[in-house]
């Protein structure tokens, strides 16, 4: 299933029984670049798989090497710090050519962005997903294995060199333009509260 690279991708490598899930805003897509070529299988299509969250890996491709090859991989995800990721799409909707598009973030403010967010009916600008539902684990206790801080390069980095045989070296890609995020502080304690079990997952991560 290679072929080439259309923006973030799920890795699997077979050999080291290791799939690596394309977590949208956490800075996947240089490691993909750089490991495509040792990689056995690359899911850059359709969507909906290449950016496949825990649940989605679970039903279809957990059963197909589990079923076919008798091997249940260990699965591995990077997560951002939640205002950090939030902080990125918004400015990642900030580009130049979604000027005029219904979730273009040229004149909301960071404040309003993730006031947005925190609505149960989101408007589009802010309707980015959830890291913890994209990394939850299922009733079967099909789960990520490996988790690593979006801020914790140097444990990922490696994580991956140690178990896939190989040395790398990253670029950027997917940068989004730059602008300073500042969450006031009323917004933050409300996003804290409201969005609790997101930055436990986080702050449970280990670090180096």
């Amino acid at each position: 299933m290679k072929k080439s690279r259309t923006g973030q991708e799920m890795l699997v490598f077979y050999k080291a029984k290791l799939a690596f899930l394309a977590v949208p805003k956490t800075g996947t897509s240089a490691y993909e670049t750089a490991l495509a070529s040792h990689a056995d299988m690359v899911i850059s299509e359709p969507p909906a798989l290449k950016h496949a969250p825990v649940y989605r890996y679970n039903r279809f491709i957990r059963p197909m090497f589990l079923n076919v090859c008798d091997v249940d991989l260990d699965v591995m995800a990077v997560m951002r710090d939640p205002i950090s990721w939030l902080g990125s799409w918004w400015r990642y909707r900030q580009r130049p050519f979604m000027a005029g598009k219904p979730n273009a973030t040229h004149d909301i403010s960071f404040d309003d962005f993730v006031l947005a967010y925190m609505k149960g009916n989101k408007p589009p600008f802010a309707d980015v997903g959830s890291q913890y539902k994209f990394l939850e684990r299922q009733p079967n206790g099909t789960g990520v294995t490996h988790l690593f801080r979006y801020e914790d390069q140097q444990r990922l980095q490696t994580f991956l060199t140690e178990r896939l045989g190989v040395t790398f070296e990253l670029g950027q890609e997917n940068v989004s333009p730059a602008r300073a995020v500042d969450l006031s502080p009323d917004v933050e304690k409300r996003f804290r509260r409201k969005f609790a079990e997101e930055f436990a997952l986080y702050e449970g991560i280990p670090t180096t």
